[in-house]
C-alpha cells in the first residue's frame, strides 16, 4: 500500500504562501512598486503630521505610525494594495479620547489606545465580523463622516488664524473666533491662505501627487524669507527626535478608560478599510476578504502602538494614490513605510521648521474635499427616515465627544434595521388557480369556515415582527373548522417569540375546531419546533410538512391533506 505524503495544514499553507509573497518582492514589478512607494511615502509625511496635530499629539507619533504600521499591515491584509495610514476621522477621534489626560500621560495613553485598537481589529478579523458592516446604514455613515469633515475644518481655525479659543468644543471655538476677529494674527492667516492657494494650484499640475508637501515647503520658505518670527513652527509645539521609534511597553493601568474610545476608533478604521476592500480589486481580479483586511489593520496598529505610533486605518485616498502611481503588489506600501523612515532619520531637524498654519491649511483643504455632496444629496432625497438618521448622527458628531458619536451612530443603525424589518413584515393569501399557479392577494381579516386558507409570511421572523404579525393574522372568531396552511419556505430559522405566536394561534384555531399546518419547513426550523416541544404539545407531526427540492410540493401536499380532513367532518345541518 502506498501512502500519500501528507502536506502541511491549511493554515500553515496559507501562512507559507503569504510569507513567500510578501518577503520576496517580484523583480518584474520592483520598479513600479518602488515608484508607488516613493510617491505614497512622501505624500504620507505631511498627512501623518497633520493628523497627529489634529489629534493634539506630537507629529512624530503620526510619522512613527506610518513608518511601522503601514509596512507591517501591508504584509497581513487580503487587499494587496490597501494603504494603511493616518486619516482625519481617526485623528479627530483620538484627540477627543485624550482630552481628559494630563500632558505627561498623553504619550502613554496614546500608545495604549493604539494597541487596544489593533487588538480589537484583529479579534474582529478572526471572528469574521466583516459581514457586520452591512448593518451600519449608509445614512449613519454619511452623517458621521460629514460631521468629522466639518470638525476637521473647525478644529484647525485656531492654528490657521493664530487665535486661541477658551472652549474645547470645535463649534464653540469657531463661534468665538468669528466674534473676536481683531485677535487674528495677520501673518499667520496670510501663510494659511497662501498654503491653500498653492495646494489648489499645484493639484492641477504634473506634480499633483506632491502638491501638499510642496505647498507646505513653499509656505515655510516664505516665512523664513520674510523673517516672520511670530508664525508658529512645528518645533514650537513638539520636539521632533531623530532616529527610529523605540519600543514602548504598554501601560495596562490605562486600559479601563481607553476601551470605549478604542472600540470607536476600531469601528471607524474598519468602516474606512471596508470601503477600500470593496472599492479596489486585487491584481487577480478578485475582491479582497474584508475580515482579513480587518486583521491586517489590527496588526498595523499593534505594531504602531508598540513603537510609539498613533492609530491608523485603511485609507481610500492613499490607496487610490498607490494605484494611480502604478503599484502592483503589497511591496508598494512596504516601501512607503521605508521612505518615511528614511526621512525621519535624515531630516528630523528640518521637520520641526515647518509652519503650523500651513499644516492647518492642509487639513482644512482635506476636510472640505472629503465632504461628499453627492452622497449627502442622495440620502436627503431618499426619504425622511434616512434624512432624520443622517441629521441626528451629524448633530451627535458635532456636539458629543466623537468616540460616543460613533457608538450613537452604530446603535442608530441597529435600531433602524430592527424598525425597518418590523415594518416590512407582510402576510398574503395564496389562491390556487386552474393552471396550478397561485394568485396573491391580501390576507383576509377573518378566516372562512370549512375552508383551507394558504398564507405566506414575508419578512424577518424575530421578536420585533411578532406583534405586527399578530395584528394581521386572520382571526378564527365566528368561524367553524377553519384551516390555515402557513408557508415558511423563505425562512431559515425562527425565533422563540414566533414559536409562541404559533402556539397561541394554533390554540385559537383548535378552539374553533380548526387546524394549523406548517409547510416549507426546513430541517433547522423542524429542530427548533422539536426542541421546544411545540409539535408534541400542540402541532402534530402530520401538521408539519418539510420543504422538498420541488417548490410548492409541500404546500400542495398540505392542502390536499387539509381538504381530505374537511371532507371527513360531519355535514352541517
Amino acid at each position: 500500500m502506498i501512502l500519500a505524503k501528507a502536506g502541511p495544514p491549511a493554515g500553515m499553507r496559507c501562512f507559507t504562501k503569504l510569507t513567500m509573497n510578501n518577503f520576496f518582492p517580484q523583480r518584474k514589478y520592483l520598479s513600479e512598486d518602488l515608484l508607488a512607494g516613493l510617491v505614497n511615502g512622501i505624500s504620507n509625511i505631511p498627512d501623518a503630521m497633520a493628523v497627529a496635530i489634529l489629534a493634539g499629539v506630537n507629529p512624530i507619533y503620526g510619522l512613527y505610525a506610518v513608518t511601522v504600521g503601514t509596512s507591517v499591515g501591508s504584509v497581513f491584509t487580503s487587499s494587496h494594495l490597501m494603504a494603511i495610514g493616518a486619516t482625519s476621522a481617526i485623528g479627530i477621534t483620538v484627540g477627543s479620547a485624550l482630552l481628559g489626560y494630563d500632558p505627561g500621560q498623553v504619550p502613554a495613553a496614546l500608545f495604549m489606545l493604539t494597541l487596544l485598537v489593533g487588538l480589537i481589529q484583529v479579534l474582529a478579523g478572526v471572528l469574521k465580523l466583516g459581514r457586520l458592516m452591512r448593518y451600519v446604514s449608509n445614512a449613519v455613515m454619511v452623517g458621521f463622516l460629514t460631521g468629522v469633515s466639518l470638525l476637521v475644518v473647525l478644529s484647525q481655525l485656531g492654528d490657521f488664524t493664530g487665535f486661541s479659543s477658551s472652549y474645547t468644543n470645535k463649534v464653540l471655538q469657531a463661534v468665538e473666533l468669528f466674534t473676536h476677529l481683531r485677535q487674528v494674527s495677520a501673518p499667520t492667516l496670510a501663510i494659511g491662505l497662501l498654503t491653500m492657494v498653492l495646494i489648489i494650484w499645484l493639484s492641477r499640475t504634473r506634480v499633483k501627487d506632491f502638491a501638499m508637501l510642496l505647498a507646505i515647503l513653499g509656505a515655510t520658505g516664505v516665512v523664513f524669507l520674510l523673517g516672520w518670527q511670530n508664525v508658529q513652527l512645528v518645533g514650537d509645539v513638539s520636539d521632533i527626535p531623530r532616529g527610529f521609534p523605540r519600543l514602548s511597553l504598554p501601560n495596562l493601568t490605562l486600559i479601563p478608560g481607553l476601551l470605549m474610545p478604542a472600540l470607536s476608533i476600531a469601528i471607524i478604521g474598519l468602516v474606512q478599510g471596508a470601503g477600500v476592500s470593496k472599492g479596489y480589486k486585487n491584481p487577480d481580479g478578485q475582491y479582497p476578504d474584508v475580515s482579513r483586511d480587518f486583521s491586517g489593520q489590527g496588526f498595523a496598529n499593534i505594531s504602531a502602538g508598540l513603537f510609539q505610533g498613533m492609530p491608523i486605518g485603511g485609507s481610500v485616498g492613499s490607496t487610490a494614490l498607490v494605484v494611480s502611481a502604478g503599484g502592483r503588489t503589497r511591496w508598494a506600501n512596504i516601501f512607503s513605510g521605508l521612505v518615511v523612515a528614511v526621512v525621519i532619520v535624515l531630516f528630523a531637524g528640518q521637520i520641526g521648521l515647518l509652519v503650523m498654519p500651513a499644516l492647518a491649511a492642509l487639513l482644512i483643504v482635506a476636510g472640505f474635499q472629503s465632504l461628499n455632496w453627492e452622497e449627502i444629496h442622495d440620502v436627503w432625497e431618499v426619504g425622511w427616515v434616512p434624512r432624520f438618521v443622517m441629521a441626528v448622527t451629524l448633530i451627535a458628531t458635532l456636539t458629543l465627544p466623537v468616540q460616543y458619536a460613533v457608538i450613537v451612530g452604530v446603535f442608530l443603525s441597529v435600531a433602524l434595521n430592527f424598525v425597518s424589518s418590523a415594518r416590512n413584515v407582510r402576510l398574503v393569501e395564496l389562491i390556487p388557480t386552474d393552471t396550478g399557479l397561485y394568485r396573491i392577494q391580501d390576507a383576509p381579516a377573518v378566516l372562512p369556515s370549512r375552508k383551507v386558507t394558504i398564507l405566506q409570511v414575508y419578512g424577518v421572523l424575530f421578536f420585533a415582527t411578532v406583534e405586527k404579525l399578530l395584528e394581521i393574522l386572520p382571526a378564527p372568531l365566528g368561524s367553524d373548522y377553519p384551516v390555515v396552511v402557513l408557508r415558511l419556505r423563505q425562512h431559515s430559522e425562527i425565533s422563540s417569540s414566533f414559536i409562541n405566536l404559533l402556539e397561541r394561534y394554533d390554540q385559537e384555531l383548535q378552539t374553533a375546531g380548526g387546524r394549523l399546518i406548517l409547510t416549507g419547513v426546513n430541517v433547522r426550523i423542524k429542530e427548533q419546533l422539536d426542541h421546544t416541544d411545540t409539535i408534541h404539545d400542540l402541532l402534530d407531526d402530520e401538521n408539519v410538512f418539510l420543504a422538498s427540492d420541488l417548490l410548492g410540493e409541500s404546500t400542495l401536499q398540505a392542502t390536499q391533506s387539509a381538504e381530505e380532513w374537511l371532507k371527513a367532518l360531519p355535514v352541517e345541518d
